[in-house]
């Protein structure tokens, strides 16, 4: 049925592929909201010696296509997804790491092409559950707490682009921060539509393959309440490094690639 999977995705647009290195088993990475495969700088070196590593943009970001008419719900970002991955003509299972919405992109991918990946690494996954269904009140709040605090992202555009430039020029990776004119209606609705919305939990329960979690202490956007939940499946293997944060910064790269490995 590839040819129909090919034709049904004839009008998805075309992701740039932004890094294709190195020899051996294939490693996929796919970035995560208001980034690049700039993300990856600290790891891609980590994992060319013995791994061909390709790195893609997410559409709407770094140089990928930006179509007036995206929703960039988490359905359409896994179209794209795939249909880079199609366009590679790979010929054996690869392993897929996302970072951050990234995260939840490949999850997604993962349940629904459970033949093509051979294990999924989720690095500082966002994950998320609705505050009606948390018992515990400080989970809760806390829950509600990260909703209110990504609303008012998104209806305060000036807010959301100055505090998102002034964190880039902090980072230690440059570049890999970027809310701007181009990009708003992305970093919007895939805000909104991938990570407030999000059936995350669901779509790791139904992955077939080994699923690592890596994530760091200090990581301000991860709700530690979604990986308690997902670590409780027996496929599921949760990572912590200490003294990291949301970044993939070199210990965290080395955690990473040290799973993979």
């Amino acid at each position: 049925m590839g040819w129909f999977r090919n034709w049904r995705r004839r009008n998805v647009p075309l992701l740039h592929i932004a890094v294709d290195e190195g020899e051996g088993p294939v490693v996929i990475l796919i970035h995560g909201i208001a980034s690049s495969s700039t993300t990856f700088k600290e790891l891609t070196p980590l994992l060319t010696g013995k791994h061909r590593v390709i790195a893609m943009d997410l559409l709407g970001f770094g140089e990928s296509p930006t179509p007036e008419n995206a929703t960039y719900t988490i359905a359409e970002h896994v179209e794209a997804v795939a249909r880079a991955i199609d366009s590679l003509h790979l010929r054996a299972p690869f392993v897929l790491v996302g970072h951050s919405m990234g995260s939840l992109i490949s999850a997604r991918y993962a349940s629904q092409n459970p033949s093509q990946v051979s294990r999924l690494v989720m690095v500082s996954p966002p994950i998320y559950v609705s505050p009606s269904a948390i018992a515990d009140p400080i989970q809760k709040a806390a829950m509600g707490a990260y909703l209110s605090a990504y609303e008012y992202l998104r209806v305060n555009k000036s807010f959301t682009k100055s505090s998102a430039s002034f964190l880039d020029r902090l980072s230690p990776i440059k570049n890999v921060l970027e809310v701007s004119e181009r990009n708003w209606n992305a970093f919007v609705l895939s805000l909104q539509n991938s990570i407030e919305s999000q059936t995350t939990v669901s779509d790791v329960a139904n992955v077939k393959v080994p699923i690592d979690i890596v994530y760091g202490s200090f990581d301000p956007f991860v709700f530690v309440g979604g990986i308690t939940i997902v670590a409780q499946m027996r496929h599921v293997s949760v990572h912590r490094v200490d003294a990291n944060d949301h970044l993939i910064r070199k210990r965290l790269a080395k955690a990473v690639a040290a799973v993979i490995a």
